[in-house]
């Protein structure tokens, strides 16, 4: 019998779900959809929400009704392989290749760009990122209850200026949403763009490799069956969705609306710190960089370590904690100097192969009760939106790749086979027609071996 929980608890648990899925590099990409989507903001927001708040909820649910142990058993429950290639891949999107020199170069942009000369900037960022990740690992290899304590001031301090810089848009905005022009990506499907822009912020995939930490905290409160997991989850993520929804949602409007006084930026980083300095001014905008620096920085050290942990875990007979935290640390700092547009667009085609696994994983792990875990039914929907990734995948690649006759011709039977493709959801189809069928073989596969019993 699950216990019943305060609620002081549910508040304790939402603010940890809010804490794990909105950090302060989450702040340019609703920012950049706005300058994009101009009139369309509110459609493409909607897609947004779903994917940077819906799926990563959905998550740590389907890691709570499945009763699995975290990422590695619930992949692993696919066929072992594919849990050991399912973790690798995606702590390696979330820490060191992707959302780890991130959190570097979102600083950066924020914090430094704005007072550089652009001849200083390539310079600027070597020398930011070394001593960014320099820090990042002196707190790595030496926890210090200093980061909890800077993180309780911080992250109501980051609000509040969050929300002066919102309101101030909001009062006195740069321009009229509705007229601000919409780019080409968002002028056909605002919505289904918003939604691939939402694997940006990358927090499915977080939820899938974090899940198993609410989990528990549940299960410390007195929670422990996996449909008290599930409403506890919904409960106290309410307020926290809510208000990470509303955030978004502002963001995205700030970015349409600052579209009428700025030229649409590279990435939400610029865009963002034009816009601090525009109502803020200097002292406002160095303040703002300031806490998203700090902000990053304790992103950057729960990812090293929960990264080294993780690899020492699959693999404990090979590098030591310390020595995958050095690692990981130097791979970092490698990537962050290509710069945060380049990352950016290099993560996006990874993205494209990864969410639409992610989501099989979720929605299996969400109806595992009903088919006791099976692998038949892990297995078939996998197999099939693992052929839609690949398509998605290279689909999303730079345009000197894709316009190779061999892709070219590959792309063009992705496109034919596949409804949804151009929009970049090709997964949508495969993934239901693997769901079912793996229902029917696991429905087929039971009566017979109650035949058998009988």
């Amino acid at each position: 019998m699950d216990k019943k929980l305060s609620f002081s608890s549910y508040l304790l648990v939402g603010s940890m779900l809010f804490g794990l899925f909105f950090g302060a590099g989450n702040l340019i990409f609703p920012v950049h959809m706005g300058q994009m989507a101009g009139a369309s903001t509110p459609l493409a927001t909607v897609g947004f929400l779903v994917t940077a708040i819906g799926l990563p909820f959905l998550g740590v649910i389907a890691v709570g009704i499945s009763g699995s142990s975290g990422l590695f058993d619930l992949a692993g429950r696919v066929h072992p392989v594919y849990g050991y290639v399912m973790t690798i891949l995606l702590y390696m999107t979330i820490g060191p290749f992707f959302a780890l020199p991130r959190t570097a170069t979102v600083s950066f942009e924020i914090g430094l760009v704005p007072f550089l000369p652009q001849p200083m900037q390539r310079v600027g960022l070597a020398v930011f990122t070394v001593v960014f990740f320099a820090a990042a690992l002196a707190f790595s290899l030496r926890p210090n209850k200093l980061l909890v304590w800077v993180g309780k001031v911080l992250n109501p301090l980051f609000l509040a200026v969050l929300a002066v810089l919102i309101i101030l848009s909001v009062v006195s905005p740069m321009g009229v949403v509705t007229q601000i022009p919409v780019a080409e990506p968002y002028a056909a499907s605002p919505f289904f763009k918003g939604f691939l822009e939402g694997y940006n912020t990358m927090d499915a995939l977080a939820s899938l490799a974090f899940g198993i930490i609410v989990v528990n905290s549940l299960k410390e409160l007195g929670v422990g069956s996996p449909r008290g997991v599930a409403l506890a989850t919904i409960r106290s993520g309410a307020i926290s969705v809510l208000l990470m929804g509303l955030i978004y949602a502002f963001l995205a409007y700030m970015g349409a609306s600052s579209a009428g006084q700025f030229a649409v930026s590279e990435n939400g980083g610029i865009a963002l710190a034009q816009i601090a300095r525009h109502y803020l001014g200097t002292g406002g905008s160095v303040l703002l960089a300031v806490i998203v620096t700090v902000a990053c920085l304790k992103t950057a050290i729960g990812l090293i370590t929960a990264c080294s942990q993780t690899f020492c875990e699959l693999f404990p007979n090979h590098l030591n904690y310390r020595i995958y935290t050095v690692l990981f640390t130097l791979v970092s700092l490698l990537v962050a100097n290509i710069g945060l547009t380049q990352i950016i667009s290099l993560s996006i085609p990874v993205l494209m192969f990864l969410y639409p696994l992610a989501i099989s994983l979720i929605l299996l792990g969400i109806l595992s009760p009903l088919f006791h875990n099976r692998r038949c039914v892990y297995l078939i929907p996998t197999i099939f939106t693992l052929f839609a990734g690949v398509g998605d995948f290279l689909n999303a690649l730079p345009q000197q790749v894709t316009a190779q006759p061999a892709v070219q011709a590959i792309l063009g039977f992705y496109r034919e086979s596949l409804p949804f493709f151009s929009l970049g959801m090709g997964w949508v189809i495969p993934l239901a027609a693997g769901l079912v069928l793996g229902f029917m073989v696991y429905q087929f596969t039971k009566q017979k071996k109650s035949g058998q019993s009988a």
